[in-house]
């Protein structure tokens, strides 16, 4: 069983239901039936599989935003190859490079006519990755210092699906605002969507007059966007409600207060973070204390084990703020292997499960917090802190459209913070001193940056988190 096979299943069973809903420019609505898509994806299956043989093959996807990348992938899949989306914003130079330091076997490009290049000299899998039968590889977004090529077999797939599901509660008649870049996105969202038979609301662009206009055009029931699209929609100034959404789930970086207070008041609707993570799916999702605590992660979903790690490898079992450690989750989905180097995750899963990166903490309800990566702390004579704290406080100006803050070696504190500042449009750029007695009203002296630097723009991974220093 695969989720292409439960996809055609609930073709059978609703072959009129509208499974993907395309918003073009014009303003006309292009429907794309749950029949229509598995004729869709079978086109892709019978070109893939003419020209590809063999079990495990790498097919990369090219392809911009919308139902044809949907019908594509879906078809990689059908003709018994891996998936491995591609943004589709590089050069062919770099589109070549990628393709043989991944080792490809294919490109696929949908247009009409679609295109599949097959890629000279591509070695045959190995056999440790045919013995997964995997279906889907990304490569990290770079907001560490190593991008890995993350490979998660069908039977994974599945199984991640499943757990998440127990907190998005996706059914038939839900539609789903989709806002995320696919290349990005597409297990825990666009598949689960699918799976369960629901409708994707796929707008013509990602300003708030178009996803607004849509949403009330199709009666949108769940919202799956990031903070940036939300920051968007929040400034919107029309009449438009959302009075139909039941759930707006906020993931692909931290939510702040500022953004989730600003929502609510325009919207009447409280937005849910939720922890997405590549390796191991959506374990974590703040359904219970999404008004009260917006910027908390919330509570693991059932499946889940999430517990706190110190330095020394023990337990952190004390509840409040000034217990943190690091985030180590458990559960059913998790990946099968990195695949260059290639590392099966049974090496680095046992004893701590996955072990995150991120630092954090539980409330005395049980909400998990996020503080920061552990490669964003900040020593500053011994006393650590997280970049991210400081960036939720220079965010929070009037003047600030975004920041982001580093350690910067000091000979005499080990580390001292500092900051780089985009103004925001329109806004005449504070001054240093300015900012810093902002900061002096949330944050603590050693805190404080120590230097601030105003830029024109911050680099961006493509999901949309502040690029650091080092990021591959």
């Amino acid at each position: 069983m695969t989720i292409i096979d439960e996809i055609r299943r609930r073709a059978d069973e609703q072959s009129h239901h509208v499974a993907l809903l395309s918003a073009r420019r014009d303003g006309a609505d292009v429907p794309t039936t749950y029949a229509d898509l598995v004729r869709q994806l079978e086109r892709y299956s019978r070109l893939v599989s003419a020209r590809i043989d063999g079990p495990a093959r790498l097919v990369g996807l090219v392809a911009p935003q919308g139902s044809e990348f949907v019908a594509a992938a879906l078809g990689v899949l059908d003709a018994g190859c891996c998936l491995v989306p591609i943004p589709d914003d590089q050069s062919d130079a770099a589109l070549r490079a990628f393709a043989r330091h991944s080792g490809l076997h294919a490109l696929l490009r949908p247009a009409d006519p679609p295109s599949l290049e097959i890629i000279d000299g591509a070695p045959p899998p190995r056999a440790e990755l045919v013995a997964l039968d995997p279906s889907y590889i990304r490569f990290t977004s770079g907001t560490t210092s190593e991008r890995k090529g993350v490979v998660i077999s069908h039977r994974r797939l599945l199984e991640r699906l499943s757990a998440a599901n127990r907190g998005m509660a996706i059914e038939r008649g839900d539609r789903v605002m989709w806002l995320l870049p696919m290349a990005h996105h597409f297990v825990v969202s666009i598949l689960l969507y699918l799976r369960h038979g629901a409708t994707i609301l796929l707008p013509a662009t990602s300003l708030a007059q178009s996803v607004l206009e849509l949403a009330g055009r199709a009666g949108a029931t769940v919202f799956y966007a990031s903070p940036y699209h939300y920051g968007l929609l929040a400034a919107d100034a029309s009449s438009q409600r959302l009075d139909t959404v039941r759930l707006a789930v906020s993931t692909a970086e931290g939510l702040r207060e500022e953004t989730a207070r600003r929502f609510r008041d325009r919207f009447d609707r409280d937005l849910a973070q939720a922890l997405g993570i590549i390796e191991v799916g959506l374990p974590v999702m703040n359904r219970a204390a999404a008004a009260t605590k917006p910027t908390a992660l919330g509570r693991p979903l059932p499946d889940y084990d999430v517990w706190l790690r110190s330095d020394d490898g023990a337990p952190v079992t004390e509840r409040g703020a000034e217990h943190c450690g690091e985030i180590c989750i458990r559960g059913p989905g998790m990946f099968d292997a990195y695949l260059d180097p290639w590392v099966p995750s049974r090496e680095l899963l046992e004893p701590d499960g996955f072990r995150t990166g991120d630092q954090g903490w539980f409330d005395a309800d049980g909400d998990l917090h996020l503080v920061g990566r552990r490669t964003n702390r900040i020593n500053m004579a011994g006393m650590k802190f997280f970049a991210e704290e400081v960036e939720a406080v220079l965010d929070a100006h009037p003047a600030v459209l975004r920041s982001r803050v580093a350690a910067r070696e000091h000979p005499h504190l080990g580390q001292i913070p500092v900051a780089e500042i985009v103004a925001a449009p329109g806004s005449e750029p504070p001054t240093p001193r300015q900012l810093t007695e902002f900061c002096k009203q949330c944050l603590p002296a050693y805190k404080i940056p120590r230097q601030f630097h105003f830029v024109d723009a911050l680099p961006m991974t493509p999901t949309g988190k502040v690029r650091r220093g080092g990021d591959g």
